[in-house]
């Protein structure tokens, strides 16, 4: 049996939030079989349970944000993605601000955590979503156009292409397939760090936004180079953070995919209104367990590797 997974202990991290500029302290616990990733406001008078779903998700601007009421957590998509990239189906997620903290920007140091605190197998089976027929979401036209798709395949592969006009992102790579089964997330995607531009910072700030944002935990770029003094970690690495959110997006669904994601400049939004697609359309997904964990997917068959 392909089994469900959970930390060994629990693990602590203190960060700021990227937008917020907060200090957040965050707690990571292990939880019970079928519990799924379940965000905790413990700073709140009555701590408060946001449970991972895709129609939690009310807010796409610049982040995933998921609400419970009033309660809300800002920028859930990294600490996601890590969780989807090791296999992690139940957590609670304490936290003592509405932000998730930045920390170095990419789902790197959200790995090394949940590494540290080690993974148990649970005895209950893991459960899937598989697609059974293509969905799609697109939006503008010609020169504007996005779009986001899944497809049925036998695995969990992502291909991203971004389309920046910049020198910079024009010089490195644009396009990215990864398959879970084939490559190693820790290695391969979970090091790309969010990227933005001076310009973008400076008027986002104004607007109270980005305001815990700065070199040391984002790629920032003026109107012709990369200005963090170390360069890039990945040749390609802005289209691999691409994949690295669309991962923590499209994990808020609640359960691991078997699909093939791909996607030409999509984002947060159009991530999630391709959930929400899939979701209203029962006759387009089923739910699977692997009573033979030789029949899963190789990917998600086998712990992942650390570093």
């Amino acid at each position: 049996m392909l089994q469900q997974r959970t930390l060994k202990s629990l693990t602590r991290a203190v960060g700021v939030g990227l937008h917020s500029g907060q200090r957040v302290e965050l707690t990571l616990r292990p939880a019970r079989p079928d519990t799924g990733i379940v965000f905790r406001r413990v700073d709140l008078p009555e701590p408060v349970d946001i449970p991972v779903n895709a129609l939690a998700v009310t807010d796409t601007r610049l982040a995933s944000t998921i609400s419970s009421g009033s309660a809300k957590v800002h920028t859930v998509e990294h600490l996601m993605s890590a969780c989807a990239g090791l296999g992690i189906d139940n957590l609670y997620v304490d936290i003592t601000a509405e932000e998730v903290p930045i920390l170095d920007g990419s789902a790197a140091s959200f790995v090394f955590l949940l590494q540290s605190a080690g993974i148990e197998l649970q005895g209950t089976p893991k459960r899937f979503i598989r697609v059974l027929k293509p969905v799609e979401v697109r939006e503008g036209e010609g020169a504007n156009v996005k779009w986001a798709r899944l497809e049925p395949y036998h695995g969990y592969k992502l291909s991203f292409e971004i389309d920046f006009d910049h020198p910079a992102v024009d010089s490195t790579g644009q396009r990215v397939e990864f398959d879970l089964s084939a490559g190693s997330y820790s290695r391969d995607i979970a090091r790309a760090r969010t990227f933005g531009f001076t310009k973008d910072v400076e008027a986002m700030r104004t607007h109270g936004l980005a305001l815990g944002g700065g070199l040391d935990n984002a790629i920032v770029m003026d109107d012709y180079k990369v200005l963090n003094a170390e360069g890039l970690r990945y040749d390609d690495e802005f289209v691999k953070h691409k994949i690295l959110d669309a991962m923590g997006d499209l994990f808020l669904i609640g359960k691991p995919m078997l699909a093939a994601y791909s996607a030409f400049r999509s984002g947060h939004a159009l991530n999630n209104r391709l959930l929400r697609e899939l979701l209203d359309h029962p006759q387009a997904y089923e739910v699977v367990t692997f009573a033979d964990e030789k029949l899963a997917p190789r990917g998600f068959s086998q712990l992942a590797r650390a570093w």
